[in-house]
């Protein structure tokens, strides 16, 4: 919530169109009246304003700005921690960007190879006429009108979540922070570090939807080197070894019981072919996934 002070209030054309997923809310945003923000601290997000008309004051913690669409600071970004005022003109007209905090950061942690995420500081105000803020900016308005297409990138999870992991990205090499002298170095991680942290990402990440493609983008690496690097490190495919967790996964909830069915079980660790799971599930356990789900039955 925030306290909202408008000019010419019979004269307000307020617009507010934004598509929300379970890491990010894109959307635009514009009063078409002088306005005044005063907002509390966010604590569970970041928010990322890109200006693209009118001007506009930002005010948090001990840093102001001043700027226009027309100049070249007119990205601004607002930490989770600290209250927030801002004054809109009445031509102004932004697209907003809010990110998950805990997701955020443990993005920005990996990226950056920290073992441990914490709160990112950054500059209030970042440019968007060099070429990667036009590309931030296409980034958003692109994702914003697939999410809010019927039919577009809501119905394909794993595209959708590719894209807003490219998104914090972008955000994290665009907008100065405390991070960006770790993330902008030329210093290659060892492959069978990546090959760890991406065998950690699987293992605490089962049941969210996964793919070579995708987990080659989040750890900056291609997917011939993750299919080299987990032969090398634990001798099968990353297909293999995601196939091998959720087996498992589905072995301790079978044994539990839990009053699931094999299906729901089988659903939940992302098998959706029974005959195909149980085939599975048995050359790896010796037996069906009824016959543990209900061990005294025949």
């Amino acid at each position: 919530m925030h306290d909202l002070a408008l000019d010419h209030e019979d004269r307000v054309r307020f617009r507010l169109d934004s598509a929300t997923t379970d890491r990010v809310t894109v959307g635009r945003m514009a009063y078409g009246v002088p306005a005044h923000i005063a907002g509390p601290a966010m604590r569970d997000c970041y928010h990322v304003n890109l200006l693209v008309s009118g001007h506009c004051t930002a005010v948090q913690s001990d840093r102001s700005a001043s700027f226009s669409a027309d100049q070249k600071n007119s990205g601004v970004v607002f930490g989770p921690e600290a209250p927030v005022l801002i004054d809109w003109s009445g031509d102004c007209a932004q697209y907003h960007l809010k990110l998950t905090r805990s997701i955020f950061e443990e993005h920005a942690a990996r990226l950056a190879g920290h073992s441990t995420s914490s709160a990112i500081d950054f500059d209030l105000t970042f440019p968007l006429d060099s070429a990667a803020g036009r590309s931030l900016c296409s980034s958003v308005a692109f994702y914003y009108s697939q999410l809010a297409t019927d039919g577009g990138l809501a119905t394909m999870p794993a595209v959708q979540r590719e894209l807003e992991s490219a998104l914090m990205t972008q955000v994290l090499l665009v907008a100065r922070s405390n991070l960006t002298a770790e993330l902008v170095r030329d210093v290659p991680r060892r492959p069978d570090t990546i090959i760890r942290e991406v065998i950690d990402h699987i293992d605490r990440h089962a049941k969210d939807d996964l793919s070579i493609v995708m987990l080659a983008a989040l750890f900056g690496t291609t997917a011939r080197t993750l299919q080299a690097g987990f032969q090398r490190e634990i001798g099968m495919t990353p297909s293999a070894y995601i196939r091998a967790v959720r087996l498992d996964g589905a072995h301790q909830d079978l044994c539990a019981g839990q009053g699931l069915s094999v299906s729901e079980i089988a659903n939940r660790w992302h098998f959706f072919h029974l005959g195909r799971f149980a085939q599975q599930y048995r050359s790896r356990f010796g037996r069906t996934p009824s016959a543990t789900l209900h061990p005294g039955s025949r």
